[in-house]
């Protein structure tokens, strides 16, 4: 695998869409301590990740609709 900017999207993209699925962050499929392709897909899907979780996040939560009751 080449550490370029395609591969930095595509372990971003990943990590956006692993939360998006409801994934936790310890999911990463990429060793933190491993060789150097693998420390690079760890940090860029756990940044993919965090991002995903932020924009979730800082949404404004919608309060549930009111009941009438009539």
């Amino acid at each position: 695998m080449q550490l370029d900017r395609q591969a930095f999207l595509d372990r971003l993209n990943e990590g956006k869409a692993a939360y998006e699925e409801g994934d936790p962050s310890d999911s990463c499929p990429y060793d933190r301590y491993g060789d150097a392709e693998s420390q690079f897909g760890h940090r860029y899907w756990m940044k993919g990740w965090m991002a995903a979780r932020s924009a979730a996040e800082s949404q404004p939560q919608r309060p549930a609709a009111a009941s009438t009751g009539q």
